[in-house]
């Protein structure tokens, strides 16, 4: 496994990570969840995702008891805040009352003192940035979280935050977590591109096979079992287009001729961009983790050949 620092931070996370979002409590259990985990832990995952917004916060508690037997120090562990998660009108958001509280109903599920990263999992028009910046760096002063950072916030949304806390001496968010994949390239091609240059953010990308899209396997249909299959899993199904499968297709085809499978070109094709600190992968059995895990070897395979016939494939153009 290779580390790559979270942006300019001190910090080194795996460039494959692991991620909790639609499986835990929703496609696996404990006792999957709990051998995924100590298999991605023995393969040099050091960074393990979360929100408390996953499977209602069942995502997390199943992470905290999966990782209790694993040395604290080999982990960043990370979670994410902003979805209602609380009853009332305060029980959503980014104000200071809902990140104290969710912040505290995160580390008691996840069983934890301190969290490695917290994430603003959206951005909320309803609460003023500086409050926002002021409580993440009160949960630093306090030691409850280590580093802050943002999660699809716009580029201008990250920067008010970064100049609010350069004038009042506060900590700004060193990360921020978009999803980026072949099928989904805007925000980090263009939006972010330049903000990653002054700031030096660490990206933790989300769906970077475009939520099963890009492994080919809905390339002949949905199959049973399968993510989009699932009657919460709508949204999944509304992504899949013909457009987006012919491209699949097409791929499918580079990457034979690479000898790796699709979901490994479209991992590596993802961690060939410098400003990209780790991508989060999901699974539900190990042959999928360790299909994931092996994907950063190809990384040396994406020649300027390769990259010009993908590109080919997409339309030479960064699309969402």
């Amino acid at each position: 496994m290779n580390y790559r620092h979270l942006g300019r931070s001190g910090l080194k996370v795996s460039e494959i990570s692991f991620g909790a979002w639609v499986t835990f409590g929703d496609q696996i259990g404990q006792k999957t969840a709990t051998q995924l985990i100590h298999a991605a832990h023995e393969h040099g995952v050091n960074f393990f995702d979360n929100s408390d917004s996953y499977a209602l916060g069942e995502a997390e508690t199943l992470m905290g008891k999966a990782i209790k037997d694993l040395h604290r120090s080999s982990l960043v562990i990370s979670s994410k805040v902003f979805w209602p998660t609380l009853p009332g009108p305060n029980g959503r958001g980014l104000s200071r009352k809902h990140l104290t509280e969710a912040l505290h109903g995160s580390l008691k599920r996840l069983d934890l003192d301190y969290l490695d990263l917290y994430f603003c999992h959206r951005y909320d028009p309803e609460t003023p940035i500086e409050e926002v910046v002021y409580t993440m760096n009160s949960f630093i002063q306090q030691g409850k979280i280590l580093y802050w950072g943002t999660s699809e916030w716009r580029a201008s949304q990250i920067a008010e935050a970064h100049g609010i806390a350069r004038q009042y001496g506060l900590i700004p968010p060193t990360m921020e977590q978009p999803q980026y994949n072949m099928l989904h390239r805007r925000r980090v091609e263009v939006e972010l591109s330049a903000l990653n240059e002054l700031h030096g953010l660490g990206l933790t990308i989300w769906s970077p096979l475009a939520s099963g899209i890009l492994t080919g396997k809905y390339n002949d249909g949905i199959p049973e079992g399968s993510r989009a299959s699932l009657e919460n899993m709508g949204f999944i199904k509304d992504r899949i287009t013909e457009d987006k499968l012919a491209k699949v297709r097409r791929l499918a085809e580079i990457a034979g001729d690479l000898g790796i499978s699709t979901a490994q070109l479209a991992i590596a094709w993802v961690l060939r961009r410098k400003e990209v600190s780790s991508v989060i992968t999901g699974a539900t059995k190990l042959s999928q983790l360790e299909e994931n895990l092996t994907a950063a070897d190809a990384v040396d395979k994406l020649d300027a050949s390769v990259l010009d016939a993908v590109e080919t494939i997409l339309d030479n153009q960064p699309r969402d």
